[in-house]
């Protein structure tokens, strides 16, 4: 599994989440919801800076992204690309299909 930050992305991580050099962003799955990929479940998204046996990680802008082991069932199978929605103001999540699951 791998996760791709685009620079819209990040700039809206320190903007909005005010994360800056040194901190951590988790993706996690969490109940209720629906993805692209998965009905009734949804993607989590929280400033976590100590990760705990994370699966992947990827630094863009001094800034950590990470999903931890306990939450690989919700990614298996997938990439990550993480990008800024500006209807939404928010992150857009895009899952793509590799060949690790």
């Amino acid at each position: 599994m791998q996760i791709t930050i685009t620079n819209a992305a990040s700039k809206w991580f320190h903007d909005d989440m005010g994360v800056t050099t040194g901190n951590g962003v988790r993706f996690y799955g969490k109940t209720y919801g629906k993805t692209a990929v998965h009905s009734g479940f949804s993607i989590g998204v929280m400033r976590d800076d100590d990760p705990h046996k994370p699966i992947t990680t990827t630094v863009k802008d001094g800034v950590t992204y990470y999903v931890n082991d306990r939450d690989e069932w919700f990614f298996k199978g997938y990439d990550l690309t993480v990008d800024y929605d500006a209807d939404n103001d928010g992150p857009k999540y895009e899952y793509l299909a590799n060949h690790e699951g």
